[in-house]
């Protein structure tokens, strides 16, 4: 048994001596190339290109009668409470669940002469809207429905506690 064992190890250092003389040698072609390499003649480094100094601008709108983008519109923060503003009062429909580019408008439809808009939803269901209807998440009330497009107005917030119009559309899907 110990004899097997012993020759066992032998045939395993035999294997492992071999392999690795493979792994030696070999590298001539890689030292002619790095040669061959090195003997060529150095080429030109283009020059860094010249940094010319920063010019620093001096913010003097307030002296041209022209309000600062870093203060807030006093004018449009008096005002406060007039203008637009969401009906919180309303009762939402539908198409208000859904952010107004996941909706997709795909086509009119002609009922007793009143044109509806076919507008799909991201599941996939379609619906009939007509000028009144409501669909966004910003108020948005549906003006116009034209073959190619759905025009409403948003009701967004100007970021200083009041409100603004926008208009949007949502066009023909291909």
């Amino acid at each position: 048994m110990r004899t097997s064992l012993t020759l066992k190890h032998a045939l395993v250092m035999a294997l492992v001596a071999f392999s690795l003389s493979a792994c030696g040698g070999g590298s001539d072609d890689l030292d002619a190339y790095i040669n061959r390499i090195k003997a060529r003649p150095g080429g030109r480094i283009e020059p860094l290109p010249e940094i010319t100094p920063y010019e620093t601008f001096s913010y003097v709108a307030d002296r041209q009668g022209i309000r600062s983008p870093f203060r807030p519109d006093t004018l449009r923060a008096a005002r406060g409470g007039s203008g637009p503003r969401p009906d919180v009062e309303r009762s939402r429909e539908y198409l208000e669940s859904f952010p107004l580019d996941t909706l997709g408008m795909v086509g009119t439809l002609y009922i007793n002469e009143t044109m509806y808009g076919l507008v799909q939803t991201s599941d996939g269901l379609i619906h009939r809207v007509i000028p009144g209807n409501y669909m966004g998440q910003n108020d948005g009330r549906i003006t116009e429905i034209a073959e190619s497009e759905i025009g409403l107005v948003e009701i967004i917030s100007d970021g200083i506690g009041g409100y603004i119009e926008r208009d949007a559309a949502v066009g023909l899907s291909d």
